[in-house]
């Protein structure tokens, strides 16, 4: 199964409006958006879901499988709270199912209930994560060598830290605020995109 490499989560901070305009911008240089809106009802993420031209081939819903399913989103990602792995790929065989996870035992159960994917962290100290200490790279990697399935780091990850997480074997990175909340959402982008591009073209089957 193609998992995206590069997967840009929402922040549940920006109005619908506001995340249609830079959500349409970005989706070229991103190969998985995650919609992560828990303020949100489903309704409002149906509409937004409906106005991005993309949803099929790259939207991630998180923990609402109604809305991936009835939307045709690409995946869902599946915390802690959600429904189990196995009911949802059982039930829902169309989707891509991610679960996050925050240790090796975790991972290890995502990947026997059949995730097709896992998203570990946080890996760097990051602002949505005040005064929680950071798992770091060697963490990283015990959760890499653990699993068979591709693992997408997350947590403070930047342009400049990036590599150093894919050396560990990851398979790809997620990054929330550091495109969101940015000053320059498709500025900044453009600066992640470069990790797997030449020349910052948009090479969808390397993102």
């Amino acid at each position: 199964m193609d998992i995206p490499k590069f997967h840009v989560i929402t922040t549940d901070k920006q109005p619908i409006e506001e995340l249609q305009k830079v959500l349409t911008a970005i989706a070229p240089f991103a190969g998985a958006v995650h919609i992560r809106e828990k303020e949100k009802t489903a309704k409002q993420i149906q509409c937004l879901l409906e106005s991005l031209p993309f949803c099929r081939s790259k939207i991630i819903v998180n923990d609402r499988v109604d809305v991936a399913h009835a939307l045709k989103a690409k995946g869902v990602q599946l915390a802690y709270h959600s429904l189990d792995v196995s009911v949802v790929i059982d039930a829902f065989p169309s989707l891509i199912v991610g679960k996050s996870v925050h240790s090796v035992e975790e991972a290890l159960e995502a990947e026997k209930d059949g995730a097709h994917y896992i998203l570990y962290g946080h890996i760097y100290s990051t602002h949505s994560k005040k005064g929680l200490k950071s798992r770091g790279i060697a963490a990283l990697k015990e959760v890499v060598d653990a699993v068979q399935i591709p693992v997408i780091a997350i947590g403070g990850i930047t342009p400049v830290n990036a590599k150093e997480v894919l050396q560990t074997g990851a398979h790809g990175i997620a990054v929330m605020s550091g495109v969101m909340l940015a000053q320059d959402p498709l500025k900044a982008i453009k600066q992640y995109s470069h990790i797997w591009t030449s020349g910052g073209g948009e090479n969808e089957a390397a993102l």
